[in-house]
């Protein structure tokens, strides 16, 4: 199988990758000091759906395959072996076959196996063996997992899935061991990762060390790495400025905060990109007054897009539907297709017609509808939901601002323990795969909405299985358009933002189109 393992356009230094000619320059030792926005609620990233936790647990895992951390782009050219050191189909691409390395050992010194490959999709296929399961949505089209031999597995699929894949390479699909009980997963992992897990305390820091016996000889070169869990952003910056921190937290660094960073740490090296995250509102429609969809449309057609781009980020985030908008997205509406969805147009003609429909309802100027706006407790849900507050006023909406943390809020919003929500999605791969199982699909734990249109459900699997590039494309562009009429998810922007770290930091290649997948730091070294 044909894996180009660096494309020319995409290697050049977008985020400081200098691993090509420094070779002989690696320094061993030392411990990478990077930032944390907020506690992780587990250390489980099969159980959890957040970039807090996929950021500094990856670096103890191993995939199947993983998309090359020096490639910037995520994209199935880029997909490069990890545990598994080959694979092809058979079958019409209904088997998946993957031959696995010998000698790789877990954290405890247990030796790695096919076996554990089973297990770990064990797990992910049954409806109960996790405490949640927040992308099992992804895996609908595997019909089991079998260890043919100690170092061979073999995915059986229901239909051809070309993106698969992309799916096995993000970061939120480690192989987890068969002897290590899924609840102690939670607070101590074993993976086969570069690093170990040496202390996890809530509210305070994430402290990994190397492995010494990691199967890639001479990784990692760092003797650990160390997140630092500072809530206050402001703080976070600061200390950053003032070299407390090698990296700030991915996607951390707003437009205005770069611009102090530029100023206060000029020898710091920042990327401004696209994060993969989605700024969107989400309304349980199972909960009066909300399961009146003239209602669920009026709070759509109020929001002023552009108004969030401009105050949020100075104009650097865009407007798209579902899928993460061109140039930098593959699959995202282009901006023709875009303009002719309701609500994404005319902002004064939009709410015009909103207001009709609240009244429509039964609500006016006299008679407002009163609510509250549930939000993850770290500013960049914060502040989009105070400027979602003020723009549900035009149509009557008087709303309070909740502020929920982290470990709380995603238990309630799987639980669809909320009436409304400023939240933000992160795609951890750049594939309608992704995206519309994960959020669309009926049923699925991050469907948050509990939008269900089995029409549209078929259309998920037809573009799934479609190998040809062109005709997918339709197919994803006529469903993102659809999700948008539907009011399935009101998507308000996508988001770009900055990771900086210092020069001392080599050997590290920031994701342009993922915030999710880059973070193994096996290749990463200090040069102090």
């Amino acid at each position: 199988m044909t894996r180009n393992m660096c494309l020319a356009l995409i290697c050049v230094v977008v985020a400081g990758v200098t691993t090509a000619n420094v070779a002989s320059a690696q320094k061993a030792g030392g411990v990478l000091k990077i930032q944390h926005m907020d506690t992780p609620p587990s250390a489980s990233i099969h159980e959890e759906a957040t970039v807090s936790v996929a950021v500094p647990f990856m670096a103890l895992y191993n995939n199947l395959v993983m998309f090359d951390q020096h490639v910037a782009r995520n994209s199935l050219d880029s997909i490069v072996p990890d545990l598994a050191t080959s694979w092809s189909s058979k079958d019409d691409g209904r088997r998946l076959i993957f031959k696995l390395r010998d000698g790789v050992k877990w954290h405890d010194g247990k030796p790695f196996s096919a076996q554990d490959v089973v297990c770990t999709f064990d797990l992910l296929l049954s409806p109960d063996k996790l405490r949640r399961n927040p992308r099992s949505a992804w895996w609908s089209n595997v019909e089991k997992v079998t260890a043919d031999t100690p170092t061979e597995v073999t995915f059986h699929l229901k239909a051809p899935q070309p993106s698969l894949l992309a799916l096995l390479a993000s970061g939120y699909s480690p192989i987890y061991p068969c002897h290590v009980p899924p609840d102690a997963m939670r607070r101590k992992p074993v993976g086969t990762g570069p690093f170990k897990l040496a202390e996890f305390k809530m509210n305070e820091s994430i402290k990994l060390v190397k492995n010494p016996d990691y199967w890639k000889k001479g990784r990692p070169y760092l003797d650990g790495i160390e997140y630092t869990i500072i809530p206050d952003r402001s703080t976070r910056m600061l200390s950053f400025a003032a070299g407390k921190f090698d990296m700030t937290f991915p996607s951390d660094v707003t437009v205005p905060l770069l611009k102090n960073i530029k100023r206060d740490a000029p020898q710091a090296l920042c990327t401004m990109r696209e994060t993969g995250v989605s700024t969107n509102l989400i309304v349980n429609r199972e909960v009066p007054p909300f399961d009146n969809p003239k209602i669920r449309r009026a709070m759509a057609l109020t929001l002023d897009r552009q108004a969030f781009i401009t105050i949020l980020s100075e104009g650097e985030g865009k407007m798209g539907g579902a899928m993460l908008p061109p140039p930098d997205g593959v699959w995202g509406l282009p901006p023709d297709q875009l303009k002719t969805i309701i609500g994404y147009g005319d902002v004064a003609k939009s709410r015009d017609e909103a207001r009709a429909l609240m009244k429509e309802a039964g609500y006016g100027p006299d008679n407002r509808l009163k609510i509250k706006v549930s939000t993850r407790n770290i500013a960049t849900f914060k502040d989009p939901a105070v400027i979602l507050i003020d723009q549900l006023r035009h149509i009557w909406i008087e709303a309070e601002l909740e502020i929920i943390d982290t470990a709380i809020y995603y238990n309630r919003v799987f639980k669809k323990d909320y009436v409304v929500a400023l939240n933000l999605t992160g795609s951890a791969v750049d594939d309608p795969d992704v995206t519309f199982f994960e959020g669309y699909a009926c049923g699925s734990l991050r469907n948050y909405n509990n939008y269900c249109n089995p029409e549209m459900t078929k259309l998920f699997e037809q573009q799934s299985r479609e190998s040809d590039r062109k005709k997918r494309q339709a197919l994803v562009w006529e469903i993102d358009r659809r999700l948008q009429e539907d009011i399935a998810r009101p998507i308000i922007s996508h988001g770009r933002a900055a990771g900086c770290w210092h020069p001392q930091v080599k050997g590290v290649t920031i994701q342009i189109n993922s915030i999710y997948n880059g973070w193994r730091f096996e290749d990463a070294w200090l040069d102090r």
